[in-house]
């Protein structure tokens, strides 16, 4: 088979993974608020809720399509398209599982292996501020341009301490390569056991990247009416809150990719040695357990968000200036000290 339709298949079932996530993960956030504050949840829409995602989609079609009059319609209309193009670009360097051969054909659970694939991520990243930035100015709304404002200095205040844990990283692994970051978790322990104050300062700013709670002050209703995207409506809102549930899925699988193995996990080979899986077996077996992976950390953002209470725009500023960024450099700086004494520099 043709490599390029190979990638094409493989293309579209990451996107069809990507989208029904991101739909059910609003459902999910439903039902986990729901548990934590003693409340029902969706359970009219299908047996226990589960078609609510859907009901929500025809709704958001169905809305009333509004541009304001005083708004750029060009720019007005691409802010959402951005968000949503920034987010759904990501999931290209992202290995999902070992290779899976049918036939004499081979298909690597991967789209493609960049051997750079850490700066394709942080610079698809930092180009999602756009959307928002552009959809806050062309609503000529001055709640919407504080929005806008407000993330465009949320993230570059945590994308250069998320830079820094990421630095130290690719120190201890020697590698930009999420496939060659999630082999030699393979061989040895993950590397969460190695950077564990990496681990926590990427984590924290990977909330702020995605602007959840308790860093959603971009869309902070109680300040700026629904921040910057107040005056959209329809799927252009849609686009929006869509892309917000898909960049946590993603940062989802960064973390397990950067910390916790990928897909890999404890004893994989003995266990498919003993059991006497196939190649393709234990590939599957991998998916899975990489999705499993993927879905506690998607629980650990709904979590936190009915936990702890929205910060101070002060307090944003202040977390992400004057203890993330020293606490990232000193963690780069210990890890270069260690390196050089177990003669790794």
């Amino acid at each position: 088979m043709d490599p390029l339709i190979i990638k094409a298949i493989i293309v579209l079932i990451v996107f069809a993974i990507t989208l029904l996530i991101a739909t059910y993960s609003t459902y999910a956030e439903r039902k986990v608020a729901a548990i934590m504050q003693d409340r029902v949840g969706p359970d009219r829409a299908g047996p226990m809720g589960l078609l609510q995602p859907l009901a929500d989609a025809v709704k958001m079609f169905m809305k009333e399509e509004i541009i304001p009059s005083v708004s750029n319609k060009w720019l007005f209309i691409l802010g959402p398209c951005i968000a949503m193009l920034t987010a759904t670009m990501t999931g290209v360097v992202i290995p999902w599982g070992g290779p899976i051969t049918i036939g004499e054909t081979t298909f690597d659970l991967q789209i493609t292996d960049l051997n750079i694939g850490i700066l394709y991520l942080f610079g698809v990243v930092s180009l999602g501020v756009y959307g928002i930035m552009i959809g806050g100015w062309a609503s000529n709304n001055k709640f919407s341009l504080l929005g806008a404002i407000r993330a465009s200095s949320q993230m570059i205040s945590y994308e250069i301490a998320m830079g820094f844990a990421i630095i130290a990283l690719v120190m201890t692994t020697g590698t930009l390569s999420l496939k060659e970051i999630v082999l030699q978790q393979d061989a040895g322990f993950a590397n969460v056991v190695y950077q564990p104050v990496g681990f926590v300062i990427f984590i924290i700013c990977a909330f702020a990247e995605t602007n959840r709670a308790p860093f959603d002050l971009p869309e902070c209703e109680t300040e700026l009416i629904g921040g910057y995207h107040t005056e959209y409506s329809s799927m252009k809102l849609g686009f929006y809150l869509f892309a917000e549930y898909i960049n946590m899925f993603i940062s989802s699988a960064v973390i397990a990719s950067f910390y916790f193995g990928g897909y890999n996990f404890p004893f994989q080979h003995e266990l498919a040695n003993a059991l006497g899986m196939s190649a393709n077996a234990l590939s599957i077996l991998q998916v899975v357990m990489f999705f499993g992976k993927i879905i506690f950390f998607i629980f650990l953002f709904m979590w936190v968000r009915w936990t702890i209470p929205r910060f101070r725009y002060d307090q944003l500023m202040n977390l992400g200036w004057k203890v993330l960024l020293p606490l990232s450099l000193a963690n780069i700086f210990v890890t270069g000290i260690v390196m050089w004494a177990m003669g790794k520099l």
